[in-house]
């Protein structure tokens, strides 16, 4: 039996592409079609002399879905951002006159998503991403935890659909499978003992989804920006209905830049008298020096544990400069999210809110 989609990457995410068709080995409904969707390899890269680029297809995927894995942030292949994205655009034309019958760009994390304000005398880069893709050729876009709701009404759904998948959710069950593991732990000691604080007051909604899915406080932070000077905070003001000495906080963010924002909340936390102070956050980008202010805090004793998601490359030395760094894996995910989409499922299981108690309250295998 032929299979109608086709799974290839850019230089950026062959290994992470790789992972992902294995998980989708696993899938009941594509045991018969182990072998035919292994495409990874299928997009060749040359250069011309001057320097441009040309990507050619090799095989043939004519008529079929298409998922093109992409990174334009850290990748496995080192390859810069500018350039990243150039071989993206040339793979989506490349693949578009192969004649595949559409085209979903899979980029887990997308690196120009921080360029969304419309409202100053500056490029929109976000906008230019998206607008590029879709003039190309791109039908789907799917990504994890955009860094804002607004970026979403970029893209004409008419001409190009827009997923954003609320990677959030990977960070709660891991805090789940490993440091709550069951109702008891959560009722008698979670819910009276743990917070969940947000960055910033636009970073509300994000961590009052973690209390609301726990059952337990929220504490807000409202930081005070020097617009004039890129990653900079005048102050940071805690607003929390109670105490918080000898809680357990967790900070929730979409992503870690430069640390610069989490560095000022956790030292204005600190004069608070919590029991320890740890980060969950989907994207690791950690631009220097955010190594250097995380380990900073670490041997300070103000911060326990970074949990993050593989979306942005954390290569090995990492968890070596970091100790206390956790990296949690999306590729089983994004298997289950193409699954869904080519068996013509339903992704609303997928986007459901999490709920701690009802996900502990399964039944789940022992590993």
């Amino acid at each position: 039996m032929e299979c109608r989609f086709a799974l290839t990457s850019t230089r950026s995410m062959k290994c992470y592409a790789s992972q992902v068709v294995e998980h989708l080995k696993k899938f009941p409904s594509f045991s018969t079609l182990s072998g035919d969707i292994d495409h990874v390899n299928n997009l060749e890269v040359d250069r011309f002399a001057d320097g441009e680029m040309e990507v050619t297809v090799s095989a043939s995927l004519r008529g079929k879905d298409v998922f093109l894995f992409t990174s334009c942030a850290r990748n496995e292949a080192g390859i810069p951002v500018e350039e990243a994205k150039i071989e993206l655009y040339h793979a989506v034309d490349a693949l578009k006159r192969a004649q595949a019958n559409s085209i979903l760009v899979f980029e887990p994390f997308i690196s120009s998503s921080r360029s969304d304000r419309t409202i100053r005398r500056s490029s929109v880069g976000l906008w230019i991403h998206l607008k590029t893709l879709t003039s190309l050729g791109t039908d789907h876009i799917l990504t994890y935890q955009l860094h804002s709701d607004k970026s979403k009404s970029m893209l004409d759904p008419t001409v190009a659909y827009l997923e954003d998948i609320p990677a959030l959710t990977l960070l709660k069950r891991r805090l789940c499978d490993v440091y709550i593991k069951d109702i008891e732990t959560l009722k008698n000691f979670v819910r009276p003992n743990w917070a969940f604080c947000s960055v910033d007051a636009g970073g509300e909604k994000l961590a009052r989804r973690f209390a609301n899915a726990f059952m337990a406080p929220l504490v807000v932070a409202h930081k005070q920006r020097d617009y004039s000077k890129p990653n900079t905070i005048e102050s940071v003001n805690i607003l929390s209905a109670e105490p918080l000495k000898g809680k357990v906080l967790w900070i929730i963010d979409d992503m870690i830049d430069t640390a610069g924002s989490v560095e000022s909340l956790i030292l204005a936390l600190e004069k608070h008298q919590p029991a320890e102070v740890n980060i969950a956050a989907v994207h690791a980008l950690f631009s220097d020096p955010a190594l250097e202010r995380l380990t900073k805090l670490s041997s300070q004793g103000f911060l326990n544990r970074i949990v993050v998601t593989d979306t942005v490359l954390c290569p090995d030395m990492l968890p070596k400069e970091l100790p206390l760094l956790e990296v949690v894996p999306s590729v089983e995910l994004s298997a289950q999210i193409i699954g869904t989409l080519v068996t013509e499922n339903p992704l609303g299981k997928i986007l459901e809110s999490f709920n701690a108690e009802r996900y502990l309250n399964k039944p789940r295998l022992i590993i």
